[in-house]
């Protein structure tokens, strides 16, 4: 099919407008995952099982990031082929219609790949049943008593695993593991103990990659990123050691389906209270301890307050450590990233936002009163 352009008397080849297709495509696939849960947990367990293990096979043979390279050439190709765009349109008099025609299908094609490769990769997983409801975890409202019980035994786990850990002279957590793939693939084992209990958590992922340009992550406030085109975990290394392995877990999550940052927070605690690192064990009692302590405080300060206050020197060293250090990173940058990050949790259903992350704490207490009925 071709059309003749107004002041042209080429051809515009109409080919490729069967790439938009990939919007309705897109829109009908999210709608019906939106519209049944059954749907997209179906998609999760089967389709998107298979292309995540073969995709994630694939980019796991390299040591480093993919992700971190595409996302790099895609800048620089949407910068060149934008000038050289724009270029062609200041020279080409007579047909400049065909040109920005053509410019402007191209780039709507470009979208249109992305939107359907995200919808496929990790958008239909945003809708599957909650992790509560596959495993069975009676949520429900609990009491500020629930609460503190959950919070001191959190903090009995972080003070037990701080005795087990590398530390520098102030108390702070060093990391037991150089270089950090090892961290790495201490993660990948951590969570793959979990498939016996999860079946949905299922192992022979490869573990997550560190990121180059982890400073420049952390000016943007992000710890750790899922990329569903090359279906890698990619984790922020320069923050301080004892929240690295919980992150790392944590992104690990995101391969396996679990979307919502509050269940990638609770499996990710899950994975290393199981693990059989001290690191691990120390992270995501750390992790957990913050969401439980800080939901206490809200309810009552001063108890809350007064279990922080149990915590051992060197994790209030810790808590210290990573409250300056992102303090460092305040203003606009890491501004507009939280309220991308926010639109984008929005977007998907996540409708509290940056705030779903607090949810964690639902998980935390289900899983609580579940071990204390099998004692």
């Amino acid at each position: 099919m071709a059309v003749f352009l107004k002041g042209d008397s080429r051809l515009f080849r109409l080919k490729r407008c069967w790439i938009l297709l990939t919007y309705p495509a897109a829109l009908v696939l999210t709608v019906v995952s939106a519209l049944s849960p059954m749907f997209s947990e179906g998609y999760a367990t089967t389709v998107y099982r298979w292309i995540s293990h073969a995709g994630n096979a694939v980019t796991g043979l390299f040591p480093f990031s993919l992700a971190e390279g595409l996302v790099i050439l895609a800048a620089v190709a949407v910068v060149v082929l934008l000038a050289l765009w724009i270029r062609k349109l200041v020279c080409g008099k007579g047909r400049r219609a065909s040109i920005l025609g053509r410019g402007i299908l191209n780039a709507a094609c470009a979208v249109g790949i992305i939107l359907f490769l995200f919808v496929i990769s990790c958008g239909i997983n945003y809708n599957r049943y909650t992790f509560a409801q596959i495993s069975g975890l009676p949520l429900r409202d609990s009491s500020v008593e629930e609460l503190t019980a959950l919070c001191r035994e959190l903090a009995e786990e972080v003070n037990l695993a701080h005795t087990e850990i590398s530390t520098d002279e102030n108390g702070a957590m060093i990391s037991s593991f150089s270089p950090i793939e090892e961290i790495s693939q201490s993660a990948r084992t951590a969570y793959d103990t979990l498939e016996a209990e999860y079946p949905t958590l299922t192992s022979g992922y490869s573990g997550p990659k560190p990121v180059l340009a982890s400073r420049f992550l952390s000016m943007c406030d992000i710890t750790g990123v899922f990329f569903p085109f090359t279906f890698e975990a990619n984790v922020n290394v320069d923050v301080p050691d004892y929240s690295i392995p919980a992150t790392m877990c944590h992104e690990l999550s995101h391969l396996r389906g679990y979307m919502r940052e509050d269940e990638a927070n609770f499996l990710a605690y899950l994975a290393c209270r199981h693990s059989e690192y001290a690191d691990f064990r120390y992270s995501g009692a750390m992790l957990a301890f913050v969401y439980t302590n800080n939901a206490l405080i809200s309810a009552d300060p001063e108890l809350g307050n007064e279990i922080f206050q149990t915590l051992c020197k060197g994790a209030q060293i810790d808590f210290a450590v990573n409250s300056a250090y992102w303090k460092q990173f305040e203003g606009p940058v890491s501004e507009i990233s939280s309220t991308v990050n926010d639109a984008y949790l929005k977007a998907n259903r996540q409708e509290d936002g940056v705030k779903s992350y607090g949810r964690m704490v639902d998980l935390l207490l289900a899983d609580y009163r579940q071990r204390q009925e099998e004692k």
